[in-house]
């Protein structure tokens, strides 16, 4: 008799704590950083290629305009996911990691190849020193460098509280980028639509505090690596530019999971 109480208290416990078959979702900001680049720049007269390139994000002032407005909810840096627990401990999810990537502007780098457009740049470089400025270059994936992703997390209860419990999340997925790249490059006319431009890695942990079972706040550091062959640059088909590089990602999200039966 005790055996058979104690197994179905822990049952019903099972049941309770128990995600598989649950959906959740959640929105939120990120805070970036990017590891130096070589871009190669190649079109019409022209072929060169930029070393250890820095760039940064672009962040908004947090507030309720733009953040919580949902007129401009999409122009700060965000991550929105949505997922299903196949499994007590494990999610498959899709989501997208809109980050901003901005090369810094008056920084001096090197450069190889050549320019005989004829602009103030024509000529042969041999890794000479050159500085990035506007009428040379402003490359930017400020709306954004969108990384569109699949991921599979695993979760684990680490404390509850009565109303709260916290856990830790950990995963890894793949995805595409979909940049919408704002490039002025040798005075061209500037292209600035969204673009299949390569495809990213990455790898995640977190920790989740939920309350209430259904509503969460989490916290998450996420890194991967990102390649991108195929970045427009100008209106022209020809003009392109390719690059990779790390980046990692500092985010705070919120959702809610649920049950749609």
């Amino acid at each position: 008799m005790v055996f058979s109480f104690s197994f179905a208290q822990e049952e019903v416990l099972k049941n309770m704590n128990g995600k598989k078959g649950q959906f959740y979702f959640y929105w939120g900001w990120n805070e970036d950083a990017f590891s130096k680049s070589d871009i190669h720049f190649k079109g019409a007269n022209y072929d060169f290629t930029l070393y250890d390139v820095i760039a940064k994000d672009r962040q908004n002032k947090f507030g309720l305009n733009p953040h919580f407005n949902l007129g401009s909810i999409t122009i700060p840096q965000y991550n929105f996911r949505l997922g299903y627990y196949f499994h007590d401990k494990y999610n498959i999810s899709i989501g997208v990691d809109h980050m901003k990537y901005v090369v810094k502007q008056l920084q001096t780098v090197n450069i190889t190849g050549n320019i005989n457009t004829g602009s103030l740049f024509d000529g042969v470089y041999n890794n000479d020193a050159i500085t990035i400025q506007e009428n040379f270059l402003k490359f930017e994936h400020t709306d954004g460098l969108n990384y569109l992703n699949t991921e599979i997390r695993r979760v684990d209860d680490i404390a509850r509280f009565k109303k709260i419990a916290i856990s830790l999340t950990e995963g890894a997925g793949f995805g595409v980028l979909f940049p919408r790249t704002n490039t002025t490059l040798l005075n061209k006319q500037r292209y600035d639509e969204f673009h299949v431009a390569g495809y990213g890695l990455g790898a995640m942990v977190g920790v989740n505090v939920t309350f209430f079972k259904h509503f969460f706040l989490q916290s998450e550091l996420k890194g991967g690596f990102i390649n991108m062959p195929n970045i427009r640059t100008t209106m022209s088909k020809t003009d392109t530019a390719s690059q990779h590089f790390f980046f990692v990602q500092a985010n705070i999200v919120f959702g809610a999971t649920f049950n749609l039966l």
